[in-house]
């Protein structure tokens, strides 16, 4: 049996290893290739055909800047399942890019199966049609999900949320941590943090950085009690990060986000998967988001969401703060991020809609529950 999986930022890269390590689980024999990141080569235990960092082009100007990339990049995919010839292609988010790799692998007569949806329920809802035409399973992650395809009569299948897999394991695996110490790897090993720490997710793309790092970092300087360490994008090298930290009491760890919000008593994250990771974990967190001017006025005309952060995309109200475009300034995060913190007024509610949170997205096994379905559907196809 043969699978070919596509994803195309940090995020997938984490969700496809889990389902890699599961669908190995399910079947020792099964043949794997990937477009992917780090995790999903050490799940593998082979390199990806091609690494998601060379993909992620985020916003409307930054794609339209880079369309001979991108369409370099749908021809070198679409060679390598040919090269391949896999029993079935797994699409893992990423939509811009996955959709229409799933309407050419259907014309090809190869089963699609999506991991982790589109979010049409947010804007593009038109792209829900492609899904019902070229996807053979749509995989849920969130209920509210499951009843929006629903309407559609698309085959879907609600398999819980993967973050909640991939905490638990971390959680397994981990040495425990002391309150607010955590060993950091990058000048001297072993030594440990003396203040409480605050973590900045401030995102694993270059634009993302560039523009809300520089804010986050001014803010956390406001608090000199506290030590902020930032969790470093596998995909930028640390050189990149260098002008934005000198002058400032930070510390950047690469591959440690899980091991940072663990240790962390607050939060600064930008919007994405990574606010989930941090409600998850516990830690109230403030939500900053910038966009270019152009893509932020886009994208306010098309989307049709509350929220931008999955949180309160999930309770369907505001559970933790959202510092949008100009309300993302110094002022605005610092005020914010002190409203948090020990003592904070909004501190003891983000912790009981934390624990709320965990509750309502189900007990796990996601992963194993995926690769259980497509390795199933495949077995009967043949039969």
């Amino acid at each position: 049996m043969k699978l070919f999986l596509i994803a195309g930022e940090a995020s997938g890269d984490l969700h496809g290893s889990n389902l890699i390590k599961a669908l190995k689980r399910q079947d020792t024999t099964i043949d794997l290739r990937f477009w992917g990141g780090d995790l999903m080569e050490k799940a593998a235990n082979i390199p990806p055909e091609k690494h998601y960092k060379a993909l992620a082009f985020m916003g409307f100007v930054e794609v339209i800047m880079n369309l001979g990339r991108i369409v370099q990049n749908f021809k070198k995919c679409k060679k390598d399942i040919l090269n391949f010839q896999p029993d079935g292609l797994v699409l893992i988010d990423y939509p811009g890019f996955n959709l229409r790799m799933a309407k050419w692998a259907n014309s090809e007569g190869i089963k699609v199966y999506y991991y982790i949806s589109p979010k049409v329920w947010a804007w593009k809802e038109s792209r829900v049609h492609k899904i019902n035409k070229y996807v053979d399973t749509l995989f849920t992650i969130f209920p509210f999900e499951t009843e929006f395809f629903k309407k559609y009569d698309i085959e879907v299948e609600y398999v819980g949320n993967p973050l909640v897999d991939a905490i638990a394991e971390f959680r397994g695996l981990r040495v425990l941590l002391e309150p607010y110490y955590l060993n950091h790897n990058i000048q001297e090993k072993n030594v440990p943090f003396e203040k409480p720490i605050v973590a900045i997710l401030p995102g694993s793309r270059r634009q993302e950085v560039r523009t809300k790092l520089p804010v986050m970092l001014e803010a956390a300087g406001k608090f000199p009690d506290y030590q902020f360490v930032i969790a470093g994008a596998p995909s930028l090298e640390e050189d990149f990060y260098a002008p934005f930290i000198q002058g400032y009491d930070a510390k950047i760890l690469f591959g440690k986000t899980y091991e940072i919000l663990e240790a962390a008593e607050a939060a600064l994250v930008t919007s994405g998967t990574a606010t989930l990771e941090t409600a998850l974990f516990g830690v109230p967190q403030v939500v900053c988001y910038i966009a270019s001017p152009i893509s932020y006025k886009i994208a306010k005309r098309l989307i049709k969401i509350k929220y931008i952060s999955l949180v309160n995309l999930i309770f369907d109200r505001e559970v933790v703060r959202e510092l949008i475009q100009d309300e993302c300034n110094v002022v605005q995060v610092a005020k914010e991020l002190s409203f948090v913190l020990k003592g904070g007024k909004k501190r003891e509610q983000q912790y009981q809609d934390c624990a709320t949170l965990i509750e309502m997205l189900g007990n796990g096994s996601a992963s194993e529950k995926v690769a259980l379905h497509i390795i199933k559907q495949m077995e009967d196809n043949k039969i």
